[in-house]
């Protein structure tokens, strides 16, 4: 059966064939495949029969190739697939896609779509019922981010159809403006979701990988990540310090197709640094001259940050719920932040506290949001240069790191136990 993730639909070319025992091997094996009416291993006295199987463009790609692999075993398969939507739509924009995102929205979860979309310049998204282009253009538009969206419906076929729009234009489904037209949930193949702000969607050099990747985004030193302070725009020592940022982006694990916030954002190195590895991300910041600074570093960094101003937690009211959630700089009122944000994360929230007077409060309102708590204590002290050639340690300020991960057991207090005595 067809299907709109699978590829390019054509009535010329389209059909795909899956030549493949349907009823498992012959006598000759006397094994049955998975689901038929004797357990595998029995005898079977049918004659081997060869099955086709229709599918439209490529079933390998997010197709029925998955599928039926997994129940008779790919060398009973023959595929013969056509070209895939992806790249039947990126050849009707005029665009090369080595360097793009696919992602499958059909029977899937649009906000991860959505997400590959605020983050990546350039990515195709598969649609499906419920997760089509007005769902798409919708949230794109809601969030805010400068995109173009290219509508494929029916590739290969008479019925072919590539219009250029806008998100806000492709969520007016209901045919009451000038662009809008309804989207009927069938005849979509792919859309594309272009930033065609100069130098974002063709990339000049020659790739060899293709994909989104790699995360982390290269760094002109071969930096990975935890990047010097002095990468990013700062006032006066006021950026979180590299230990600390390591070990929160350990506890964050931003990924691609997940929403991160940065609430306390300040110079906006953990929000960069999470777009980095691909994740979408939100920075929450009240200062206007910080709010500069972290468009001006992201924009440094190569990365999308979408920048909220506002003072946390009223600012967050209005954003989609995150993934995860960084919160620094522990004003007062820390702890009402956290419990705001823990309320709403689906999976972890990291603090950095300089005050040891708040780490309590904190933890208490991570452990009522049903999150397992941990945390560190952080002290560092860094090789500095001293007169004559040699070198001394210099120590930066100590930080409390807490986190607290959803549906995660909480480690009993008390010390570790001792490691166990290895046998002779």
């Amino acid at each position: 059966m067809p299907g709109p993730g699978s590829g390019a639909q054509s009535r010329e070319v389209g059909a795909q064939f899956l030549g493949g025992s349907g009823t498992g091997p012959g006598p000759e094996s006397g094994a049955e495949p998975r689901g038929g009416s004797g357990a595998v291993g029995q005898p079977h006295p049918r004659t081997r029969t060869r099955v086709v199987v229709l599918a439209s463009g490529d079933p390998g790609f997010f197709g029925v190739v998955r599928a039926l692999a997994d129940r008779f075993g790919p060398h009973l398969l023959d595929v013969r697939p056509t070209a895939p939507a992806v790249a039947v739509a990126f050849a009707r924009a005029g665009l090369p896609w080595d360097d793009a995102a696919v992602v499958s929205a059909h029977g899937r979860d649009l906000r991860t779509a959505v997400n590959v979309c605020r983050a990546h310049p350039k990515t195709a998204v598969l649609t499906g019922p419920g997760a089509g282009p007005a769902e798409l253009g919708a949230a794109l538009a809601a969030a805010g981010v400068p995109r173009t969206l290219f509508v494929a419906s029916a590739l290969g076929s008479a019925a072919e159809d590539v219009v250029r729009l806008s998100p806000a234009d492709a969520a007016d489904a209901a045919n009451t403006g000038p662009a809008a037209r309804p989207w009927p949930p069938r005849a979509v193949n792919v859309v594309l979701c272009l930033d065609e702000r100069p130098g974002r969607t063709v990339a000049s050099a020659p790739r060899t990988l293709a994909g989104p990747g790699p995360y982390p985004l290269p760094h002109p030193r071969g930096l990975g990540w935890a990047l010097p302070e002095a990468d990013f725009g700062h006032r006066a020592g006021m950026v979180t310090k590299y230990e600390v940022r390591a070990l929160a982006l350990a506890r964050l694990a931003p990924r691609l197709g997940e929403l991160v916030w940065d609430v306390g954002a300040g110079s906006g190195s953990v929000a960069v640094e999470c777009a980095r590895f691909g994740a979408a991300v939100v920075a929450v910041e009240r200062d206007a001259d910080a709010v500069g600074r972290i468009r001006a570093n992201a924009a440094a960094h190569g990365v999308d940050v979408q920048v909220v101003p506002g003072t946390a937690p009223a600012a967050l009211a209005g954003l989609p719920d995150p993934d995860a959630v960084f919160v620094g700089g522990g004003g007062g009122d820390v702890a009402e932040v956290v419990a705001v944000c823990a309320a709403r994360a689906r999976r972890v929230v990291v603090v950095t506290l300089a005050a040891v007077d708040r780490v309590a409060g904190v933890r208490a309102a991570l452990v009522a949001a049903g999150f397992g708590v941990d945390g560190v204590l952080l002290q560092s002290s860094r090789l500095a240069p001293l007169p004559g050639e040699v070198t001394r340690l210099a120590a930066t300020n100590p930080v409390f790191v807490l986190w607290g991960l959803r549906d995660a057991a909480v480690r009993p207090p008390g010390p570790d136990p001792p490691p166990a005595v290895p046998r002779p």
